[in-house]
């Protein structure tokens, strides 16, 4: 626009129309063009009206050159020598600054140089002037160089809008799976509910305000019961569709829900009324868990236990949900499929809990375990063949402590390994004071059959004593299910030491069968709940007579435990048993008591039996 003002002012021949009419029609097009885009100068543009603007300026770049080199040629006929030089000059200084100012859309500013370059090339050739010619060969040649300059301009502004539109979208994708790991760190995938550090956190938080406002909350652990058979009898799948159907039914009960483990949940609830209260709101939870699961294809019926706690004043997160999780093993074990609320009771049992839990921790196992013996006795044989080494704690600071409280709380806090190899060291010690074949067996955990490392200590101990191994290992069917490929290759480790392998407690665990078709077992221990009722339940009668023929078409011998009246064994006996063991022939006894009784004559179990029930017995 300023160099056609400029022109227009020096072209003092020329008709004045010319001179300013057409000049002013084109500005008024240049300041209309100039104001569109000043008013567009803040927006955000979506790609589509980018792309129409950008469209725009390209026809634009047709029309407005092609106007201002017409008028311009249309005034050169008029003019002087000088006059028609400023005429050369406007075409050319302007044509080039147009395709600088258009270089980063190439289309246009090639559009626009070609709109000059063509007229003016065409009318200097055809006028006959030598001046004029070269002059029209002159900017021909700067225009097509300036054309190849602005090519490579655009290719390097192009490769460049590429890269930031590249990293752009790269930046979106990570921010994308940022946000998404954020989920996943605070949400289960399975349920869509929140985890177990987003439940811990908000539990904090939620406690901090019902303290500062001077109110108590309500906390609930809901645990799903033998959920694991849903997978093992249904499949992964339904389970999947049980787990998202009570994250569905829990949500009905307000408040914050958790996922916290494959099958525990953790609620959050609305400021706590009473103990009585609770225990309502928590009968409501599991009676909705009880309803039936109903599939296209299937039915279940799962039930929970639930834990509930009340906050107090200067409770922080972990010391409610600890309340929480403890009355919840409460339910499992004495009222599974209803809830539980925690009571002063439950205090004074985590107290005494805790202060097991440090002397275990802190106690010189070597010092304070030591073993019973309980003779296995072959009727058969009419001898003690063997007896099971039993370990005890009597702790300086909470005196004897029964193995049903300390051997679950060694299994959950690790340290039940630590408490087989005392009782291994004590066993090897006896064991040469028996005369052979008499064996000791010991009590192997699921941690001491799921860790290479504590079977390692274990062979290492044994291969110490120097002395052929008379030591047999008991393992239980709940041990080995956990990884049976590992529980094999413990198994092989101790019977390359020459132990044998016996199945305690057969019957009452999962898959049984499977277990005795696959792991390396020398003998069977049939449970003590099948002999407590074998004189009165014929199904009982009839599960131990057929493992007494499964063991004797295995060659595995037969044992039975808990075996505590006459009536019991005769039963046994008709049956066809022979390996008993019992109050019946023996409580557990020391060290010193089971030397003696294995020094002194012993008499057969007919002589045994007359000398404690009489000889008509």
């Amino acid at each position: 626009m300023i160099n056609s003002v400029l022109l227009a002012v020096t072209q003092a021949s020329a008709p004045a129309p010319l001179r300013y009419g057409i000049p002013c029609l084109l500005i008024v097009g240049c300041i209309a063009r100039l104001a569109m885009w000043w008013s567009k100068r803040h927006r955000d543009l979506t790609s589509e009206q980018a792309q129409s603007l950008l469209d725009s300026t390209t026809y634009v770049a047709i029309l407005l050159p092609t106007g201002f080199s017409a008028w311009a040629l249309a005034l050169f006929p008029h003019g002087n020598g000088f006059e028609q030089a400023h005429v050369v000059f406007y075409m050319a200084i302007t044509s080039i600054c147009c395709v600088f100012c258009l270089s980063y859309l190439r289309a246009a500013a090639t559009l626009s140089g070609l709109c000059v370059l063509v007229p003016f090339f065409g009318y200097f050739i055809l006028s006959g002037n030598g001046v004029l010619i070269v002059l029209a060969l002159n900017l021909l040649l700067i225009t097509l160089a300036l054309l190849v300059v602005v090519a490579g301009n655009s290719r390097d502004f192009a490769a460049l809008v590429a890269s930031r539109s590249e990293t752009a979208r790269r930046q979106d994708e990570a921010q994308n799976l940022h946000e998404a790991n954020e989920r996943l760190a605070r949400l289960d995938g399975l349920t869509g509910l929140p985890n177990r550090h987003s439940f811990h956190r908000e539990l904090q938080t939620r406690l901090e305000a019902a303290a500062a406002a001077g109110k108590r909350l309500s906390v609930a652990r809901l645990d799903l019961d033998s959920f694991k058979s849903v997978n093992d009898i249904f499949g992964h799948a339904a389970g999947d569709r049980v787990l998202q159907e009570v994250a569905s039914r829990a949500r009905a009960f307000g408040g914050f829900i958790a996922r916290l483990d494959n099958d525990q949940f953790g609620l959050i609830g609305d400021e706590a009324r009473s103990e009585t209260y609770l225990a309502a709101w928590g009968e409501m939870l599991c009676e909705a868990i009880r309803r039936p699961f109903v599939f296209a294809e299937v039915s279940l019926h799962v039930t929970a236990s639930a834990g509930l706690a009340m906050s107090q004043p200067d409770d922080r997160a972990e010391t409610l949900f600890d309340r929480a999780d403890y009355v919840t093993s409460v339910a499992k074990r004495e009222a599974r499929g209803s809830a539980v609320v925690f009571s002063d009771r439950h205090e004074k049992e985590i107290s005494k809990v805790r202060a097991m839990e440090h002397a275990l921790h802190t106690a010189d196992l070597d010092a304070e375990i030591y073993v019973l013996f309980q003779p296995q006795f072959d009727i058969s044989l009419d001898r003690v063949t063997g007896y099971e080494v039993l370990a005890r704690w009597r702790s300086p600071v909470l005196g004897e402590v029964s193995p049903a409280d300390f051997i679950p709380m060694a299994e959950r806090t690790g340290i039940v390994p630590k408490i087989t190899q005392a009782v291994v060291r004590k066993a090897l010690a006896v064991i040469d004071q028996l005369p052979p074949p008499m064996r000791l067996s010991v009590n192997l955990s699921a941690h001491d059959i799921g860790s290479m490392t504590a079977i390692e200590g274990i062979v290492a101990l044994i291969g110490q004593s120097g002395t052929p191994c008379r030591i047999d290992f008991e393992i239980t069917e709940t041990a080995v299910m956990g990884d049976m490929q590992q529980a094999n290759a413990a198994l092989l480790a101790l019977l390359a030491l020459g132990s044998r392998i016996a199945l305690d407690d057969f019957g009452t665990g999962h898959s049984s069968l499977t277990h005795v078709q696959k792991l390396p077992l020398d003998r069977i221990k049939i449970d003590r709940s099948f002999v407590a009722v074998v004189t009165s339940d014929a199904t009982s009668r009839a599960i131990i007579k057929t493992t007494i023929d499964l063991c004797r078409n295995l060659g595995v011998s037969c044992v039975f435990e808990g075996i505590e009246t006459e009536e019991q064994l005769e039963a046994l006996l008709g049956l066809g048993g022979s390996v008993m063991q019992g109050y019946l022939f023996g409580r557990p006894m020391s060290q010193e008591m089971m030397l003696e009784r294995q020094s002194s004559p012993q008499p057969g179990w007919q002589a045994s039996r007359n000398r404690m029930f009489g000889a008509g017995a």
